[in-house]
């Protein structure tokens, strides 16, 4: 018998011979492909109603916004100042008190516990409804606080009122967000997003209706916003119980215990998404000090609302990521719960990347959609590399929170975001803004250069993570939270 028996073994792929290195390296690489792309369905699974989800409960907003832009520019600068800093303060504390369900409910279900969903939920409803009566007064006095602020008395009136009539929305809000945390840790988008079509399909038809055709104006577009809201929640409700009964077992008095630690976590999370969300509030309000505040909040409503209709595709992957995080940790696998960061990372910034160069192609035509005011349309113009740049660092940095809400480092982020936003960007932007002569863009640029530096540190942070840490962490947490939800089962409810 004779050959060479040190050489490697040979063997036929595609009418080649392959040696078992190469064999082994082939393998990797398919495994790493089919690895990928079942993470790939999986994430957009739950990421994709996810985001039709968002998308259509912004759009409410937004067709509000742009049918009241024909009324005239007071109209548009009144309710985009009320929607992004009135409401806004209304929507980011609701959204970041409600996102405490997205660590708790994404590890118990991970954890194989549904049961403790349901009374999370009612726990949510019970702080974020306390919340919403202080913050009737912001909504109560907006017209002073605008002032105060700065804000032309013109704009401040109209806003003023306006903001006296969303009080129902601010209600909406406090039932919505825990919900929406409900349905999607256990992976129940879709139900979510065919409920949110249908909604904005009515709004769409009752705006035109009460704002164009009956001309209610400013009181019309407050009645159809509101209406939309409450039926968007009523819908909700009728399908968590009717259709979540290994989750959902029903109102209980389980739903006042332990609130302190409920609301410490809460409060963490409201503090890490205010300070992002808020950060975008501070410029509008900026905005309104500049000379000509009329056409500098309008050019920046316009900027910001186009932000804000397509933040919705990375806040559908905040919802992914810290759904498949939160459950993998929940489950025990931390390496199932890097993968899928990485994955969602890239996904995210080729999307936005997209819009990206849609926008700067089209940046001299888009603003006509919200105003025929030729100054106006110009500014907006001008800001288009500005909304650009800031759309390619929210592509990532949204990704990030997620998995923080997921591991449940909202402390931890709340620090970063402090000092980020708020001692770097925002004092840099005031300085190029109003000191020197840049105005707008320079106040845009310090908030962009605040938001770089947080995907800076956000990326340090997932990198240096101990995943195996985190997952021995989570299981600790669900241990510790449900303890009174065990006594449900055992029929105390």
């Amino acid at each position: 018998m004779s050959g060479d028996f040190s050489a490697p073994l040979l063997r036929k792929n595609n009418g080649k011979d392959i040696s078992g290195e190469e064999e082994e390296d082939i393998s990797l690489k398919s495994s790493f492909v089919r690895k990928t792309w079942e993470e790939v369905k999986t994430t957009w699974y739950i990421a994709g109603p996810a985001i039709l989800t968002s998308l259509f409960q912004y759009s409410l907003g937004f067709v509000t916004r742009t049918l009241v832009g024909h009324l005239g520019t007071i109209e548009l600068a009144a309710v985009g100042l009320q929607g992004l800093v009135v409401s806004g303060i209304g929507f980011g504390i609701m959204m970041g008190m409600g996102s405490a369900l997205e660590t708790l409910c994404g590890q118990a279900y991970g954890a194989g516990k549904p049961s403790m969903l349901g009374i999370y939920m009612q726990r949510s409803w019970v702080i974020l409804l306390m919340t919403a009566i202080p913050l009737t007064l912001v909504y109560i006095f907006a017209e002073p606080i605008l002032k105060l602020l700065g804000q032309s008395s013109e704009i401040a009136e109209v806003a003023g009122k306006f903001s006296i009539w969303m009080l129902p929305q601010l209600l909406a809000y406090a039932l919505n967000f825990p919900l929406q945390k409900f349905l999607q840790a256990q992976s129940k988008v879709m139900a979510m997003a065919w409920i949110s079509l249908g909604v904005l399909v009515l709004h769409v038809g009752l705006s035109w209706l009460s704002i164009v055709k009956l001309e209610m104006g400013l009181v019309g577009a407050a009645i159809s916003l509101n209406l939309s809201w409450c039926l968007m929640v009523i819908c909700q409700m009728i399908y968590v119980f009717t259709c979540c009964k290994e989750a959902w077992t029903g109102f209980s008095w389980l739903a006042f215990t332990d609130l302190i630690g409920f609301i410490g976590l809460s409060l963490a999370s409201a503090v890490m998404l205010c300070l992002e969300y808020w950060c975008y509030m501070v410029l509008i309000v900026l905005a309104g000090l500049l000379k000509n505040p009329e056409i500098q909040v309008d050019a920046a409503s316009i900027c910001m609302s186009v932000e804000g209709w397509l933040f919705m595709i990375p806040l559908g992957f905040i919802a992914a990521s810290s759904v498949r995080v939160s459950n993998e940790l929940g489950a025990g696998r931390p390496k199932a719960a890097k993968f899928s960061v990485a994955v969602m990372v890239s996904m995210s910034l080729v999307i936005e990347s997209t819009f990206v160069v849609l926008i700067l192609t089209t940046r001299k035509v888009f603003p006509a959609l919200f105003t025929n005011n030729k100054l106006v349309m110009a500014e907006a113009s001008d800001l288009a590399i500005f909304l650009s740049l800031s759309i390619i660092l929210c592509s990532v940095q949204p990704v990030l929170s997620g998995v923080a809400i997921g591991a449940g480092w909202q402390s931890k982020v709340a620090y970063v975001n402090i000092a980020t936003y708020y001692l770097v960007g925002l004092p840099i932007g005031v300085l190029l803004g109003f000191k020197l002569p840049f105005g707008l863009q320079g106040i845009w640029s310090g908030v962009i250069l605040g938001i770089a530096l947080q995907t800076i540190i956000l990326v340090i942070m997932t990198l240096r993570t101990d995943w195996e840490k985190e997952a021995a962490l989570a299981k600790l947490r669900v241990s510790s939270w449900g303890t009174s939800t065990d006594k449900l089962s055992n029929g105390c409810s």
